[in-house]
């Protein structure tokens, strides 16, 4: 079975334009970081949340970590290309 992924028009329109896939995904991680960042400061209080609200903030903590993780690898890759 294959898995058919579709591209966001506007990250299409970037691989059009001929943009560099490293930068696309820098970009595009960014704004997930931020939407991620958002959510999580929907959870002020840590100490007064309900099970499931203490379950959402942890899977969005673990989703932003990931996400920096990604997107650090990202400038290590335009590092070591700007390098050869």
């Amino acid at each position: 079975m294959t898995t058919q992924l579709i591209l966001d028009p506007y990250l299409l329109k970037q691989v059009e334009l001929g943009m560099d896939g490293a930068d696309i995904m820098h970009g595009h991680l960014k704004t997930l970081m931020v939407e991620a960042e958002q959510q999580l400061s929907e959870y002020t209080d840590p100490e007064n949340e309900e099970y499931d609200q203490t379950v959402d903030r942890l899977h969005l903590e673990g989703y932003s970590d990931a996400l920096a993780e990604l997107y650090a690898l990202t400038y290590a890759i335009s590092f070591a290309k700007a390098g050869k």
